[in-house]
């Protein structure tokens, strides 16, 4: 079983902002993301600035694509340099192929389905086959400040898409006592935000991630 990725989310509300944090953190990881929030509040600028910054690391576009799918790919993987772009699970089938169809032209490109809210497996077996290979199971900000906690029902959930064939990456407020309730199933990428950029020592806490990534992992 393949070690999982660290992936940073910038959720930010400036680039400038999110550029100090990767300058102190990008050292330490395996994919940067440009999150919706920074993408909402600076452009595509975000994207090409870590693209230029991080050329060797792998660059999330976390846009959150309900439409346009092919257009977007195009201007978030082939212009801007992304190589990972979401779709949510709420989109239409065809935005997830046509978005695939259009990444794939790209070295690098791909599509994950970011599963946030509600969605059900057989949707999920409708992506698996147009292609989609990747998934993200999202429990939002929203749902953690309602007191919402991982639990089995999320554990099960997330070992059912890896069954599936899903590559499968995790998110929402995770800590590092978080992550050993993930053991066992082959876990694409943990993402972390805050847990991160607004530790005491960021790249010392990106360093306890990948530690007890490893110690579960290994």
């Amino acid at each position: 079983m393949a070690i999982p990725l660290l992936q940073l989310a910038l959720d930010n509300t400036s680039l400038a902002e999110a550029l100090e944090s990767t300058r102190v953190l990008a050292s330490e990881l395996d994919v940067i993301e440009a999150g919706t929030v920074l993408c909402v509040t600076a452009g595509n600028q975000a994207v090409k600035a870590l693209r230029a910054l991080y050329p060797d690391k792998i660059i999330v576009a976390d846009i959150k694509v309900a439409d346009a799918g092919a257009l977007l790919a195009k201007v978030m993987i082939g212009e801007c340099g992304a190589d990972w772009m979401t779709v949510i699970c709420s989109a239409p089938v065809p935005t997830f192929e046509t978005a695939l169809k259009e990444a794939k032209k790209y070295p690098r490109g791909d599509i994950q389905a970011e599963l946030f809210g509600n969605w059900t497996f057989e949707e999920a077996a409708e992506w698996k086959k147009v292609g989609i290979k990747q998934a993200i199971y999202h429990r939002g900000r929203d749902a953690q400040a309602a007191g919402q906690t991982w639990g089995q029902v999320d554990i099960d959930k997330i070992a059912k898409l890896a069954e599936m064939g899903f590559e499968v990456s995790v998110t929402g407020g995770l800590e590092v006592e978080d992550l050993k309730l993930f053991k066992g199933i082959p876990v694409k990428a943990f993402i972390a935000g805050r847990n991160l950029r607004d530790a005491a020592d960021p790249a010392a806490a990106a360093r306890a991630f990948k530690d007890e990534i490893r110690k579960w992992w290994s």
